[in-house]
């Protein structure tokens, strides 16, 4: 058992003094009053906005979109400042930000990734994997990209995420084939609940039955693509149940209609 000294004199000398927690106080205080002075001066207002992890069309409109807080204190500027700043920035995924003292601000953006080229009627737009419409497109360009079409009174708009029913569903079924080496190009893609239909440009039609396991069925189907050989009008590859692929590579030969 710990005896304490008689009259707690030892416990006295352990506890902080009156005067010692008097200057603790007073230097938190002064500390507290320097950051807040800080806040409220130049002294460390935002000269520069450097922008990272994106190609320079998207840095420049990064650094316009910031241009608001050129002169403000490196102090006051928050993650919800930069967040709220870039949200109209159609290229802008996601964004982390630095204070690089006394005067930078250093913004590192993730960029949307293009998939696919949206058309309504004679309007083309550039579509991100997570279905948000980027830029409008001039017709013909982007002929490395699937299309896809939709109605006329679907909702499109620069910055916007599209809806299921208008595009976002058939955008966001592309996201994986960025992470499977596909063998063949996707000319357009048709999206319904329970369908998932990508046209390759051989004008083979590949079943992919609903949005489940879409990096599994994308690899099932570039291993047996390559089997086919060159396919015919109506041809195609159902992989909607991975483990039993079913493929017509010419439906006509046959002579099914």
């Amino acid at each position: 058992m710990l005896a304490l000294p008689r009259g707690g004199g030892g416990l006295a000398r352990a506890l902080p003094s009156l005067r010692s927690l008097l200057v603790g106080l007073a230097v938190f205080a002064v500390a507290v009053g320097g950051y807040l002075a800080a806040r409220d001066t130049s002294l460390f207002a935002v000269q520069t906005v450097v922008v990272r992890g994106a190609p320079p069309t998207v840095r420049a409109q990064v650094r316009a979109a910031l241009r608001p807080v050129v002169g403000a204190s490196l102090l006051g500027v928050d993650g919800s400042v930069v967040a709220r700043r870039l949200a109209g920035v159609s290229w802008v995924s996601s964004s982390s930000f630095d204070r690089s003292f006394p005067h930078t601000l250093v913004v590192t953006v993730k960029p949307e990734r293009p998939v696919a080229v949206l058309r309504r009627g004679a309007d083309s737009w550039l579509v991100s994997a997570r279905g948000r419409v980027l830029q409008t497109l001039p017709r013909h360009s982007r002929l490395d990209l699937p299309r896809i079409w939709v109605p006329h009174t679907a909702s499109v708009g620069v910055g916007a995420t599209l809806g299921n029913d208008d595009g976002g569903r058939d955008a966001r079924a592309l996201a994986p084939l960025a992470l499977v080496r596909f063998p063949e190009h996707v000319a357009s893609v048709d999206a319904t609940d329970d369908q998932l239909t990508f046209v390759l440009r051989s004008g083979l039609a590949l079943r992919l039955g609903d949005s489940g396991d879409l990096r599994l069925k994308l690899a099932i189907a570039r291993r047996v693509l390559p089997m086919l050989g060159s396919p015919g009008p109506g041809a195609y590859l159902d992989v909607s149940v991975p483990q039993r692929p079913v493929a017509d590579p010419n439906p006509q030969v046959g002579g099914r209609a």
